[in-house]
């Protein structure tokens, strides 16, 4: 009836409104059943589950043999790392692979069968899995022995898959790669030629004793090659020209200009470039972004606007504010989105919204999210107005911060004069009579602070939250010193005590209050606005975080499986998988005792800085520098340099905005990544939304 076919369009706008506000696609099926598993799917129960699942089963590696997950990755001191029994870790894995199989199976089935076959994630989604479960029966069929895992590095495809910000900024960086291509390759030919020069330079000669530059770097073209890919990281300088600029100095001219050609010019070539470019497509994507809000909103107004309600001697397309306001009680967003919504609506004087009102009602999805301070009590005492003026001043903050830099210079000239003493000669008594002192001046700037703001808008300053918690902390544990070792007096060096000694106890104190000086950020300007454009890039980009994340794993785990017994233990004669590297047993053990600190007894989770260590040193065969120059390739080159071009865009944005906008005390501006290119974005034409919406598989518009 009637009322059913309401009830459907009701739930249709509400979940496309939900694909606007998230950037999903609407390209899915609508019917009541499927509008119903697709809101439980995306709910947050059901998305923590299946992120829960993407934790574990990428954490299995860290127990999975051979694991080191041992206190101390010395293998001298180190106890045996614990080894789960067969079919323990296969357990949860399988557990994993039962969700990701139902993850995909509600994805396809939403998606339809059409566009099942155009979404290429999802069919990888699939063989990774099939691959996966094979993979798991093999092990099971060889008892857990084969040194061979394939499932494991195909685990980080799982994190991958779950991020469609992810993916966008994956399908960004694959697109900057042509780009990039050309620079690298500039990079090789200018590795090349230097190669080249430097053999010519330091051929062998009948003097053996100058021949110190050949015989350690130069001996060939692959340590040729590797010197100086390595001297371009800047990891063997200066060493690898001290042997020639002994014998003679002009030869440091060589090195010279290898490491200003290729660092100086080529790299920073590259990292311009990688800015221009990604900057490029990562528009291009927040803009299909803007794109995917828009035909949410639209949708949702088209099926609306088929509402049996609606005035049939309507000239257009109309949507009735009763039917939007019934939506907006359904939809899940924030509330001060909402609520700007709701206020819009009772304001607007007509009962019937256009396609463009209603578009411009949900324009509130795009503007910053503004927190704006409560406000401060009003006291009715002449007396305590002049209170709340003087402490609620901001130089009452400049003073705080000038008795925490007082603080931080006593520490240090107490740390200066106690460098050299020992345990039993160290006085404790000014240490602790000077803390104690500072922390009841905290303790009693914090409580004025209160008493001028009131608790709610000192609250809602997170420096007053950081500043106060670490006040009550360090309170908490003066009070605990007090109790277990007494008041501060000359020659107090108590014995040992409770979990603590006293000196502990003091040490612990002073990080604290070194840490809490970070409380002068907010007070300048320029350092504030730095830190904030760090913060803004833990919160925001979150997926370059975790491609970041799905590199440094498979790189890790196919280090793992590569590398595995490569180090041996000091005082094994036997040099295991090394024999056939052609380095002697004596060569050996002195090579280990220099990487014994930096290594792990068989290439575990510390894998990565052990690799970079013994590419250094030449510790590897000469196929195995293929993954050292990959990995190298791909962290250092691309991913820094990527990292680079998003802070600069992110500091150069901020900056704009530092210059546009006035600062204002009691209000905070706080953008995401979409956000961050909304100036420069194009506004989708109704055509274009039109027409995409009438290509929606699952959706017949009536209008």
């Amino acid at each position: 009836g009637a009322g059913a076919d309401n009830d459907l369009y009701i739930n249709q706008a509400v979940v496309f409104i939900e694909d606007a506000i998230q950037y999903r696609s609407i390209n899915h099926r609508v019917d009541s059943k499927s509008l119903w598993l697709y809101r439980w799917y995306y709910s947050r129960t059901c998305q923590w589950i299946l992120s829960l699942t993407i934790t574990v089963i990428l954490a299995l590696a860290f127990v999975e043999e051979p694991s080191s997950l041992t206190v101390t990755s010395d293998m001298r001191y180190r106890l045996p790392p614990w080894n789960p029994p067969c079919g323990l870790t296969e357990s949860v894995e399988l557990l994993c692979f039962l969700v990701f199989v139902a993850d995909v199976s509600v994805k396809s089935y939403l998606i339809g069968w059409k566009e099942f076959w155009k979404n290429k994630w999802l069919m990888a989604y699939i063989l990774t899995l099939t691959v996966s479960l094979m993979d798991w029966v093999v092990s099971l069929s060889f008892s857990c022995t084969e040194s061979l895992r394939i499932r494991r590095i195909l685990r980080p495809f799982f994190l991958l898959q779950n991020s469609s910000m992810m993916k966008k900024t994956l399908k960004s960086i694959n697109s900057t790669l042509p780009e990039m291509a050309s620079v690298v390759l500039l990079l090789a030919v200018h590795l090349s030629l230097f190669t080249m020069f430097a053999m010519l330079l330091f051929a062998r000669t009948k003097d053996n004793q100058q021949d110190k530059e050949w015989v350690v770097y130069f001996r060939n073209l692959p340590d040729s090659l590797t010197s100086l890919l390595v001297l371009l990281t800047t990891a063997n300088n200066p060493d690898v020209m001290i042997p020639a600029y002994s014998k003679n100095r002009a030869y440091s001219i060589f090195f010279i200009l290898f490491t200003v050609l290729g660092n100086l010019f080529l790299m920073n070539l590259l990292t311009a470039i990688i800015y221009n470019q990604f900057r490029g497509y990562l528009l291009k994507s927040v803009q299909s972004s803007l794109f995917r809000r828009r035909l949410g909103i639209r949708a949702a107004f088209e099926v609306l606007s088929t509402l049996k309600e609606t005035p049939a001697s309507a000239q257009q397309s109309c949507v009735s504010t009763g039917a939007l306001q019934q939506v907006l009680q359904k939809v899940e967003m924030d509330s001060r989105c909402k609520q700007a919504i709701l206020r819009s609506l009772k304001m607007c004087s007509c009962d019937q919204l256009s396609a463009a009102q209603f578009q411009k009602l949900f324009e509130e999805l795009d503007k910053d999210a503004i927190k704006q301070h409560p406000p401060s009590p009003e006291y009715q005492s002449h007396f305590m107005q002049k209170l709340q003026f003087a402490f609620g001043h901001p130089y009452f903050g400049y003073l705080g911060n000038v008795v925490a830099l007082a603080n931080i210079i006593s520490i240090c000239v107490v740390l200066v004069m106690d460098a050299d003493k020992q345990p039993s000669e160290r006085d404790d008594f000014f240490l602790g009579a000077i803390n104690c002192f500072f922390i009841l001046y905290y303790l009693l700037e914090m409580l004025l602070k209160i008493l001028a703001m009131g608790l709610r808008r000192y609250l809602s300053y997170p420096s007053n939250r950081f500043d106060g918690l670490l006040t009550v902390i360090l309170l908490i544990l003066e009070i605990a010193t007090f109790a277990v070792y007494g008041f501060p007096h000359p020659g107090w060096r108590p014995e040992f005590m409770g979990l603590l000694s006293l000196w502990d106890m003091v040490r612990l104190v002073n990080m604290l209050i070194v840490f809490r000086f970070l409380r002068i950020i907010p007070n300048m300007k320029f350092m504030a606005l730095v830190v904030t454009t760090l913060l803004d890039l833990v919160k925001n980009l979150r997926a370059f975080a975790g491609i970041l994340v799905v590199v440094f794993y498979a790189f890790a785990i196919t280090g793992i499986m590569l590398f595995k017994g490569a180090v041996v233990p000091l005082g094994n004669t036997s040099v295991g998988p090394m024999s056939s590297w052609n380095i002697g047993p004596t060569t050996l053990m002195t090579l280990l005792k220099n990487v014994i600190s930096w290594c792990s007894a068989h290439f575990q989770a510390e894998g990565v800085y052990c690799l970079l260590y013994l590419l250094s040193v030449n510790l590897i065969c000469r196929w195995a520098k293929i993954y050292f120059v990959a990995w190298w390739l791909i962290s250092s080159v691309i991913w820094v340099n990527l990292f680079v071009a998003l802070l600069l865009e992110n500091f150069i944005h901020k900056w704009d905005r530092r210059c546009h906008r006035e600062s204002l005390s009691d209000i905070e501006y706080q953008r995401t990544v979409e956000l961050m290119f909304r100036d420069v974005l194009e506004e989708p034409t109704e055509e274009e939304l039109m027409e995409k919406l009438h290509q929606h598989p699952h959706l017949q518009l009536c209008r």
